[in-house]
């Protein structure tokens, strides 16, 4: 049993290198500035790929349902999805007059972040810094790690929780192998953080440059998988 789970935990760390995640994770990211942030967004997707996999191959398990008839179709959605994460990416670079300062609020520490002035007619110096930070920016990581784990992998996860010797071994097989892909997409995230906060400190314009190659990437993966699902119909 130790040698099943230990092997559902590495294949979990494996998966979360899959490059559909990495491209999804990279475009979601691109917003963020240091390191502890983005690790955040890596657990956050982590934790949604996990819960579904819990909710939906747990039941397939427990009931013995096979989830292989809805792959192709949830394939296809997260190729559409990686294509509007990497246009977003492109699009917020394009259209946005984006900019790296560092300020604090009231008695706060100072934290240094991206800010647009997008639509205003005043000089740069003369604008206004004051602004309220409202944290819904987990919302979209849990989304596309719930896409994810809802995704051709579910199946394959399913099927090798099913052939375990009882249906909580299944159970805790997925729960392991979610377990391995949080935690491989929160080290993944973290060493993309790395090249990102260090150029959105001191070369925004490579900043912007890597955020460009990661929408373009992104949306050349979904591309891909929409090609190859496209084929599989």
């Amino acid at each position: 049993m130790f040698a099943v789970l230990a092997f559902g935990f590495a294949i979990g760390m494996q998966h979360a290198l899959e490059a559909d995640h990495v491209a999804a994770v990279s475009s979601l990211i691109t917003e963020k500035r240091g390191m502890k942030q983005m690790a955040r967004h890596g657990a956050i997707w982590g934790l949604g790929h996990t819960l579904i996999l819990m909710l939906v191959g747990g039941t397939a398990v427990v009931l013995g349902i096979s989830l292989e008839p809805f792959s192709s179709g949830l394939e296809l959605a997260v190729g559409v999805m990686l294509i509007l994460l990497g246009t977003h990416v492109l699009y917020r670079l394009s259209r946005e007059r984006v900019h790296f300062h560092s300020h604090r609020h009231g008695g706060e520490a100072p934290h240094f972040h991206a800010h647009s002035h997008k639509g205003e007619s005043r000089p740069h110096a003369q604008s206004e810094h004051e602004h309220a930070h409202p944290d819904r920016s987990w919302v979209r990581p849990l989304v596309v790690g719930v896409m994810h784990g809802l995704a051709g992998t579910a199946a394959v996860v399913v099927l090798t929780a099913a052939a375990q010797t009882t249906p909580a071994m299944g159970l805790l097989y997925i729960a392991v192998f979610g377990a391995g892909s949080l935690i491989g997409m929160v080290a993944l995230t973290s060493l993309i953080a790395v090249p990102m906060t260090l150029t959105a400190n001191a070369l925004t314009w490579l900043n912007r440059t890597l955020q460009a190659c990661i929408g373009i990437v992104t949306i050349g993966v979904g591309g891909v998988i929409l090609g190859r699902t496209a084929f599989l119909f």
